[in-house]
């Protein structure tokens, strides 16, 4: 049953106070605004904050930390995504979303870091790349090293060392990839460890309490991810128990905190549908949303279909997040159709097996007659990679499997997806994404360079 007809409301559980008399432990690392007053303290010596905390000067500051629950941040905080320009064209548009950890503008890639880490880079150069969010998963971090470890040594940004927004993925996907080993019922599934063989139990409350001990800046529902192709009564099960565990989550985020929760609408390749789940998990009352269940192997066609049918269902003044598209075309069509935010692994696997993405196409390092080319991967590229190698000597190190090209291959593709989506916001201020949308279009379908 959803909230279509009623205003977003809480259930107010055991143990929950008002906002204004709830305080909370701060498990993350962020440099913290000086306010007066404290209400509650910690012996912790090594001890950091989300923004929306705060704490006074005390003499033996040095051994305990006094730590408010800042409301106020909080609340200005409820409405996260600001549409800051229109193409008057199609429906791509220019927006910011604000989290606990900083800002940043959309339409925005975020590398994928699965388990805490995107191969082969450090934060350092994440930041040198203009990232601004990077993506982790909730499956993987769950099982390995465990979310109480996280949590236990200051929150998944301490960590891994950034301190600027992450989302986690519910894990859904993987239960999903996982299929032989997974079991689905109405609680949620039961799946055997992709490690170990160990048995868990995941819920839509678990996925969440996880993401809590993580201490990522936007967590994601736990959804249902069909497999493709499926049938209608399959796609319309599958949606309504989406939808049901989209509700649980709710019910147990507290929206009162530091963390931002998106709801995740699916559907199938039903336009009807996509449509319909879209408003429900639509109407829960979500910051954000996403589409899932999308490039599976279905054609183009039918995936732009999808999108679109979604984007008529879910609300146009929150931020809209296409889940794991894909390659630059997909990521220009997304943006055309009005999505905001995007991941995939296409950069960093791609890098990581010889391919390099090109305004002119792929480029694949491993053939012959990259041997003696005194060249750039791209020419004109401004990346650290572009700039100070030659094709020849990155055949090489592949060739030998040095890990040195696995970095030097990663940096490359990740500064071009960041470009793309750069240039596409330089486009959508000045509202002409699709010129844009066409030149690079027309350059990208040469072929490999």
């Amino acid at each position: 049953m959803t909230r279509a007809e009623n205003a977003p409301r809480k259930n107010v559980r055991k143990g929950n106070a008002p906002a204004d008399e709830k305080f909370v432990r701060a498990e993350c690392p962020r440099t913290v605004a000086e306010a007066p007053g404290f209400c509650l303290f910690f012996f912790f010596p090594r001890f950091s904050f989300f923004p929306g905390f705060r704490f006074s000067p005390f003499p033996f500051s040095q051994f305990f930390v006094f730590i408010r629950f800042d409301p106020e941040s909080v609340n200005a905080l409820k409405d996260i995504f600001t549409i800051l320009a229109k193409d008057p064209r199609c429906e791509g548009r220019l927006g910011r979303v604000r989290t606990f950890r900083g800002e940043f503008d959309t339409p925005m890639f975020m590398p994928v870091g699965t388990k805490a880490s995107v191969k082969a880079l450090d934060p350092f150069d994440l930041k040198n790349l203009g990232a601004k969010i990077i993506l982790s998963n909730t499956y993987h971090l769950m099982l390995r090293p465990g979310e109480e470890l996280v949590r236990d040594l200051g929150g998944l940004h301490r960590f891994m060392g950034w301190d600027d927004p992450i989302l986690t993925d519910s894990g859904g996907f993987q239960i999903f990839s996982l299929k032989d080993s997974t079991k689905i019922g109405e609680e949620g599934a039961t799946f055997r460890s992709c490690y170990d063989g160990t048995s868990f139990s995941f819920s839509p409350e678990r996925a969440i309490e996880v993401q809590n001990a993580l201490g990522s800046d936007i967590m994601m529902c736990l959804d249902e991810c069909l497999a493709y192709p499926a049938g209608r009564s399959e796609a319309e099960a599958s949606a309504e128990r989406t939808l049901r565990w989209a509700e649980r989550s709710y019910e147990v985020w507290d929206e009162n905190g530091p963390q931002i929760l998106f709801g995740i609408a699916q559907g199938g390749f039903h336009h009807d549908l996509r449509e319909k789940s879209a408003r429900d998990i639509g109407s829960v009352g979500f910051p954000g949303h996403a589409a899932g269940g999308l490039a599976l192997g279905e054609p183009k066609e039918m995936m732009l279909e999808a999108i679109e049918a979604s984007f008529e269902g879910l609300p146009p003044d929150k931020p809209r997040y296409l889940m794991g598209l894909g390659t630059p075309l997909d990521i220009l069509d997304g943006i055309r159709l009005g999505a905001d935010m995007f991941d995939c692994v296409l950069p960093t696997r791609n890098a990581r097996n010889g391919q390099f993405f090109t305004r002119r196409g792929k480029l694949n390092i491993a053939n012959a007659r990259h041997g003696t080319a005194d060249l750039p991967p791209e020419e004109g590229c401004g990346c650290h990679t572009c700039r100070n190698f030659s094709r020849a000597y990155l055949r090489h190190l592949f060739r030998q499997r040095e890990p040195l090209f696995m970095r030097l291959a990663t940096i490359h593709n990740l500064h071009f997806y960041l470009t793309l989506v750069e240039n596409a916001r330089t486009a959508l201020q000045n509202g002409d994404f699709l010129c844009y949308y066409s030149e690079f279009g027309d350059a990208y379908g040469r072929g490999e360079t």
